[in-house]
């Protein structure tokens, strides 16, 4: 069965030197606390390839299946995208408490539908073309490694999320799996989003 799997966040530290360096500092105190806690509860997605069973899953960091052409992933995604222009407004220009700016990007994997994966240090390209990097270890993109930068294409890009007062804005994606997540990791991840 191919499945929407779920595996570590981390949100990007802020990638233009727009705020102070004491605020900068303390931003990235509070990046680092979200990052440590997204990564432990295992909150970014990847597409599985049909030949994985779940015991192969288990192997790896936290998952939780989701199914391919689930509604309410689906839906994530379709408002996660519909939304972009309020991801782009704030990366252009933030608020002061506003940073952490990141990207769920989708990459081809062979076999399989793709694998999901957030993006740090997103910068856009001449073209229409962005790049960023890898913000955690890809799974099914042999070769790659968490912090390699790679170029991808608005088309591409699956979610979107930033910080704002210490708390995360956007992160369609990550809703659908709450329920699917040990109750205790699914209300602190809950209690990070500015809409839960």
């Amino acid at each position: 069965m191919n499945a929407f799997a779920l595996h570590r966040d981390k949100v990007a530290e802020p990638s233009g030197g727009q705020v102070a360096m004491t605020s900068n500092f303390s931003t990235r105190l509070r990046l680092a606390a979200v990052v440590a806690l997204a990564a432990l509860l295992g909150a970014a997605i990847y597409l599985m390839d049909a030949t994985h069973d779940h015991a192969q899953a288990q192997d790896r960091s936290p998952v939780v299946d989701v199914a391919i052409g689930d509604p309410e992933m689906a839906a994530a995604i379709a408002k996660a995208r519909a939304s972009l222009p309020a991801f782009w407004a704030s990366y252009e220009t933030p608020k002061a408490q506003e940073a952490g700016h990141s990207l769920k990007v989708r990459f081809p994997t062979g076999g399989s539908n793709g694998e999901h994966i957030w993006m740090a240090e997103v910068k856009k390209l001449a073209g229409g073309r962005y790049s960023g990097r890898f913000a955690n270890q890809p799974r099914d993109l042999p070769g790659k490694r968490m912090g390699d930068r790679v170029e991808f294409a608005e088309a591409d890009i699956s979610d979107w999320m930033f910080m704002r007062n210490g708390k995360i804005v956007g992160g369609e994606t990550i809703r659908p799996t709450l329920k699917r997540m040990p109750k205790a990791d699914a209300d602190a991840l809950r209690a990070r989003m500015e809409t839960p």
